[in-house]
């Protein structure tokens, strides 16, 4: 009998162990478990930040954006559309519950700068140079914003697309006019990010004479006398294509217009100085070479 009563508490004891074991081992699991990753409410108004930011695999945490961020496409529909820059208000953004705002200091006003400052949410406002370190360096900037620190395959790419610029031995004189049809038309001057995408794709600017932007005059056009035209697809589109190019008063005069050469690209693509620099750049160099044969 007392063996009996022996074997019943050892084996009492063992299943008290077996127990204490699993329940030991469960809580040690519960406890390595993996806590689940911090997701962001994004507010981008910068096109080529919104590009970066997708391009990063934070493209789904985008609530709202500004009206030039339009690459990736599906971005049109999946973000909110807050405008241009100079019309956004403070409260279009507030109402989008942001966790935080990306921004560059171009086109900003200094009073929506201000609201944002106040408002409590998380702000980033980056110093945009159209070169390509600056984008470089935006690309950066924008993945430490985001706690990414997987960002140096997108400058990787910015140089390996570059790689295909092929030189052009005379380099053509391009003329880039901004249109919203045929009553809106702007021709770019120096220090504007077409330029030094015209200048990277092996090109020079027509106009030099003035900074920025300024409204298209025939005197413009006969004194730039350009090789060739270049325009985005949208304001190409704008004129009917490119015959309606050709009835903007002075081409006729200009090499471009006499020769017919008129080109256009995605303005993104063309101007945006994002993670798509060098594919831009390729591509401009690429439409030049065909239009100096």
């Amino acid at each position: 009998m007392k063996h009996i009563v022996m074997f019943a508490l050892v084996l009492s004891a063992a299943i008290s162990c077996k127990k204490e074991e699993k329940t030991t081992e469960e809580t040690i699991v519960t406890t390595d478990s993996p806590a689940p990753a911090k997701t962001e409410k994004i507010v981008s108004l910068n096109g080529a930040v919104t590009e970066i930011v997708a391009a990063l695999g934070h493209e789904k945490e985008i609530v709202g954006r500004d009206v030039t961020s339009t690459y990736p496409e599906s971005i049109k529909t999946s973000a909110k559309d807050l405008g241009h820059m100079r019309s956004i208000s403070i409260e279009a953004i507030m109402a989008l519950q942001p966790t935080i705002i990306l921004a560059t200091d171009k086109d900003m006003s200094p009073e929506l700068l201000e609201k944002i400052k106040k408002s409590g949410i998380k702000a980033e406002v980056f110093k945009q140079e159209f070169t390509t370190e600056g984008s470089k360096k935006l690309i950066a900037e924008v993945a430490k914003a985001l706690n990414n620190a997987d960002y140096k395959v997108l400058e990787e790419k910015i140089d390996a697309d570059l790689k295909n610029v092929k030189p052009i031995a005379n380099a053509p004189k391009v003329l880039f006019i901004y249109a919203r049809g045929a009553n809106m038309l702007m021709v770019s001057g120096t220090g504007t990010p077409v330029e030094k995408a015209i200048e990277l794709a092996g090109g020079k600017n027509a106009v030099t004479d003035f900074a920025d932007f300024k409204p298209l005059t025939p005197e413009a056009l006969i004194k730039g006398n350009p090789d060739v035209i270049l325009m985005f697809d949208s304001g190409l589109g704008s004129l009917g294509g490119p015959q309606g190019v050709l009835k903007i008063h002075g081409v006729d005069k200009t090499n471009a217009g006499k020769n017919k050469k008129i080109i256009s690209m995605d303005g993104a693509l063309l101007s945006g100085f994002g993670p798509r620099l060098g594919e831009g750049v390729a591509q401009l160099n690429s439409l030049l070479l065909n239009n100096a044969k």
